[in-house]
């Protein structure tokens, strides 16, 4: 290498500031020639030590094989607090270790004056002759100390460009090429001093892919995401230096979204407070709300490998970017507001279209700091800012920067966006901190209940897609009257769809909040509040809160009756409703009592063949049915049948559910070869007109699978409920109630098969899905025990039959209360349980109980009532068998 020269001993360590403002350039230093000085042997110039736990990442093996390239240029680009810089770090060390004759040099790059520092502290370890002197350019200097490729091979790691404007700036220099503030001379950006040659390479990291394109091409972009799963808990075990449970450091790791400076920061808090703290109790603390969120991730503990000027809070160092957007690109920043409160994945682009295009007005407002006007308006400087194509060209743009900013993502057909929740937080911390907070949840909400429809099934694909949203919004309860009316109405129709899909604990959580506002707000009297109880009532029905279901109808009936009147289509919903739950009761001639009523006023009110009429005569044959009353239930199943054919036609589905119900009777009085009939109509009808996979579709093979059960045909009806039980799996879930029951029937056909180990696997599976969804007193889950029971009495293990029918009968008491259809059955099952155990006198005693309350509860001619008494009467008849036979052995 050649001699440097260096500044004489009076002046050793003498170093020129930095000037600003106007410099002379006629005015000449005279500096003593400097010393000659040795050079150095290649060395690795970074400010931080390596780290010990540094966790191998798959992303490492990339930035090896690009930055290999002669002369290449390679971005790191990821949310801050990804791990950029700790990959940069350890690529340092690495690239040290396996080619030491290279130099690695770390420049700080947030700013114009860390950038300048970092160039004069490279000038000074190699020792570049004259940047001593207070005239020299350093950036010249460095720039030709790279370029010169005997000095050796070289890597030059540009830490956190994110704003990346004071590189690409022209400078003034003067005429010998020196830093100067004059207007004479060239003008150059900083980038210009980073040299494109063969024998050396640069790696930036940044937060955006604006300014990562500043320095590199496209292609040359590494996209650093979160820490896979192993890598998380991997780096979680190492920085808290000892083994915790083992279950909550992965849950934790899994909350922090993977996220290493989250993880990090986590493992510091509870370690500092350890043995008085744990990841169990940071994870407890954690999800108690958003602020306890915000506080934990707030928490700045000091880290070694991180610059002096970033934020060890992971929460401060997205905000920092998200402010950076908002002067940059506000309606940018005001997407970002609105998708904050979102499910983190799945955010559609209709619901942040929507107020967007309805915003032509107000541009002032949009560039106010307070933001009271919560719509985005998109514009264009060159066309005319109310266009379509300006709305979307300003929509695309903002998409555009949240994604360089690593903020966002998209789907592959790119109508889908994705945040993660931890950027979500810091972002509706920010609101809140700065006042906006409710005003964009109000928008969220208004935009989600114009899009959100109700859970029909015609509407149920929409649903299920805004349902983890709607979800979302029942988190974040606001403050203001306007926005609770539009929360109510979101929670309203989710829990709608939520009762639909069989999903009662949302059902109830969601129509219990919605109701309680509607009450608050519109009063008890308001329709929308009766049909928010109304719905509240469906879903204590189907949770088996039979009891709560009949007190919010009745309530529910008296007030439509007192404000609508008797007669009013509404209140004969209710009437029904009330009704249907008597009948789940078993108070089978209440329910009878109002479906004749409601039958009865409908065809008055509305006319014999009205829709309405003939769903009440419909649930008036389901009430006869369940009475054991076949004829009753054939003659109005018929006329609902014949009526709903000639007005809808054949195929109507209304028709299909007629034929269907008309097909149950049939199966119920014997007549196999009929109900199979109309099932197979049914079923081929349903499948070409709704869809091989609808609901009603499913049902109506299951009915058909039923018949085959019946008649014995036990292969044909296993092939068609193992049909039933996939595709429900598959369109409605493997928990929904459908599937289950689906699941039941199979295993009730094992049963019949004598495949008792099959069909105890499905049961018990059923049994233990019905106790965690529904709880272990709901009636599913005792009728999933029961038949669990059932196939253990077929095995011979009478003991595990009654210890499971006991528990059934008991809880059905509890619950349902003694004289309920339900409770007799479990009472009635018992009874031949112990029959078949040998407990003869036990069995009987049950057996005139059930009897004794059957009478009363189903009356004489109910086939469950008939097959109890024969049953006793038998028993009975054995045990004087046995007792004159005792006595002739006597005798004899």
């Amino acid at each position: 290498m050649a001699s440097a020269i260096s500044f004489g001993p009076a002046n050793s360590g003498l170093q020129g500031g930095i000037f600003n403002g106007l410099v002379n350039t006629q005015f000449h230093h005279h500096a003593p020639p400097e010393r000659p000085e040795t050079p150095l042997n290649p060395s690795i110039v970074i400010p931080f030590s390596r780290d010990t736990d540094f966790v191998e990442r798959g992303i490492l093996d990339q930035i090896h094989q690009k930055c290999a390239v002669l002369g290449s240029r390679t971005a790191l680009v990821g949310l801050g607090g990804v791990g950029k810089s700790q990959l940069a770090i350890e690529y340092a060390y690495r690239t040290r270790d396996r080619l030491p004759e290279t130099w690695v040099f770390w420049v700080h790059a947030s700013n114009a004056a860390r950038f300048e520092q970092s160039f004069r502290d490279i000038a000074n370890c190699v020792k570049i002759s004259g940047r001593k002197n207070p005239q020299a350019d350093i950036f010249q200097l460095v720039r030709d100390w790279l370029r010169d490729d005997k000095k050796g091979k070289w890597v030059l790691i540009l830490d956190n460009v994110d704003d990346a404007s004071f590189l690409v700036e022209a400078r003034r220099t003067g005429q010998d090429g020196q830093t100067s503030g004059i207007e004479s001379g060239n003008t150059r950006s900083l980038i210009s001093y980073l040299p494109q040659c063969p024998h050396g390479s640069i790696l930036i990291t940044t937060r955006t892919k604006i300014a990562a394109l500043k320095v590199v091409e496209p292609r040359d972009i590494i996209t650093v995401d979160p820490m896979s799963r192993e890598d998380g808990l991997a780096l979680f075990e190492k920085k808290l230096g000892w083994h915790d449970d083992a279950d909550d450091v992965e849950e934790l790791a899994a909350v922090l979204e993977y996220m290493p400076l989250a993880i990090v920061q986590a493992a510091a808090y509870v370690s500092q407070r350890v043995p008085r703290y744990s990841v169990g109790r940071y994870l407890q603390d954690f999800r108690k709300s958003d602020s306890k969120k915000t506080s934990l991730l707030n928490c700045d503990g000091e880290q070694l490998r991180r610059d002096q000027e970033a934020k060890n809070s992971i929460i401060i160092t997205w905000q920092i970017s998200f402010e950076h957007i908002r002067e940059i690109r506000p309606t940018a920043a005001d997407l970002l507001s609105l998708m904050s409160f979102f499910d983190r994945q799945g955010i559609p682009e209709a619901l942040l279209r929507s107020r967007a295009e309805q915003s032509q007005h107000n541009q002032e407002k949009k560039n106010d700091d307070t933001r009271p006007d919560i719509d985005v308006e998109y514009s264009d400087d060159d066309e005319d800012r109310g266009s379509r194509s300006s709305v979307n060209d300003g929509f695309e743009n903002d998409l555009l920067a949240l994604r360089n900013y690593s903020f966002i993502s998209m789907s592959m057909d790119g109508t889908t966006f994705e945040m993660h929740g931890l950027v979500q937080l810091a972002t509706r911390e920010w609101l809140k901190a700065n006042k906006q907070q409710e005003q964009w949840k109000h928008a969220f909400l208004k935009n989600l209940d114009a899009e959100l429809p109700t859970g029909d099934f015609e509407n149920w694909e929409s649903c299920q897609a805004l349902f983890p949203h709607a979800q979302s919004a029942a988190s974040q309860k606001p403050k203001e009257s306007d926005s609770l009316t539009d929360w109510a109405s979101v929670l309203y129709k989710a829990a709608w769809y939520a009762w639909r899909m069989g999903k009662g604990v949302e059902a109830e959580n969601m129509s219990v909040h919605a109701m309680k506002v509607r009450k608050k707000i519109l009063g008890d009297e308001h329709s929308d509040t009766l049909d928010g109880m109304g719905m509240v009532g469906l879903a204590y029905n189907l949770n088996g809160r039979w009891d709560a279901a009949e007190k919010l109808f009745v309530q529910v009936m008296e007030t439509s009756k007192t404000k609508l009147g008797a007669d009013h289509p509404s209140t004969l919903t209710s009437m029904a409703n009330l009704a249907s739950t008597y009948r789940n009761q078993g108070r089978w001639d209440d329910a009878e009592k109002l479906f004749v009523q409601v039958m009865e006023t409908s065809k008055t009110k509305l006319g014999v063949d009205h829709p309405s009429t003939l769903m009440s005569m419909a649930n008036l044959a389901s009430t006869y049915r369940n009475q054991g009353r076949w004829d009753d239930a054939k003659k109005l199943e018929m006329q609902v049948m014949e009526t709903t054919k000639k007005k809808l036609g054949a195929n109507h589905p209304s028709t299909l559910i007629s034929m269907a119900n008309l097909a149950s009777t049939y199966r119920n009085q014997g007549r196999w070869d009929a109900a199979e009939e109309l099932f197979v109509q049914v079923m081929e009808t349903t499948k070409k007109k709704l869809g091989a996979d609808h609901p009603h579709t499913l049902t109506s093979i299951a009915n058909l699978a039923a018949t085959f059960l019946d008649q014995g045909r036990w292969d044909a009806a296993e092939e068609l409920f193992v049909q039933v039980m996939e595709m429900s799996k598959t369109k409605l879930g493997v928990d929904h109630p459908s599937t289950l029951m689906s699941m039941a029937n199979l295993a009730s056909t094992y049963r019949n098969q004598g495949r008792w180990d099959a069909a105890e696997e499905l049961e018990v599976h059923v049994m233990e899905t019905r106790k965690k969804k529904l709880g272990a007193d709901h009636p599913s889950t005792l009728s999933s025990m029961a038949n669990l029971a059932s196939t253990y009495r077929n095995q011979g293990r009478w003991d595990a039959a009654e210890e499971l029918l006991v528990q059934v009968m008991e809880t059905s008491k509890t619950k349902l209360g003694v004289d309920h259809p339900d409770t007799l059955s479990s009472m009635a099952n018992l009874a031949f349980t112990w029959k078949g155990n040998g407990k003869e006198t036990e069995a009987v005693r049950l057996m005139e109980e059930c009897v004794r309350f059957g009478k009363r509860v189903l009356g004489l001619d109910h086939p469950h009532y008939i097959s109890s008494c024969i049953a006793l009467d038998a028993w009975k008849a054995e045990q004087e068998d046995v007792v004159l036979s005792i006595q002739s052995a006597e005798d004899g």
